[in-house]
């Protein structure tokens, strides 16, 4: 895939600084959903075309609930929608950004019911092309 064809998503915690600063900034292949690890309690994300025209956005996008390590994004048209909660066994499969802008593809999750524990894997893979 060319890079023109992929998507970037940049997650930027507007609360530091005098203007904010980068979580985090992926380019991936275009899909709706984009889980990532340890978001801010508010955050902006911008869903770029390869050609860095801003396709979706969704700003600020506050927690809504007790802290998860998790949260979900998902594409809503020309909106970004966060939702913070556990992977489930139907997320599997899935995109995951970690900070600092790395992705990787959620391969497994277990947490224990009181959210006291949890335990998850994620694939990286690369390549030249």
């Amino acid at each position: 895939m060319a890079i023109g064809d992929l998507h970037t998503w940049e997650l930027w915690y507007p609360g530091a600084g005098a203007t904010g600063i980068h979580v985090a900034r992926a380019r991936i292949e275009p899909v709706e959903v984009v889980w990532a690890h340890a978001v801010p309690r508010k955050v902006s994300v911008t869903v770029r075309q390869g050609d860095d025209r801003a396709v979706a956005r969704g700003e600020p996008l506050e927690r809504s609930g007790p802290y998860l390590p998790m949260t979900r994004f998902t594409l809503d048209g020309d909106a970004v929608r966060r939702e913070d909660r556990w992977p489930t066994e139907a997320d599997l499969g899935a995109i995951v950004v970690l900070p600092g802008g790395e992705a990787g593809v959620l391969t497994a999750w277990w947490n224990a019911e009181d959210g006291s524990a949890w335990r998850w894997s994620v694939e990286f893979s690369n390549s030249r092309d």
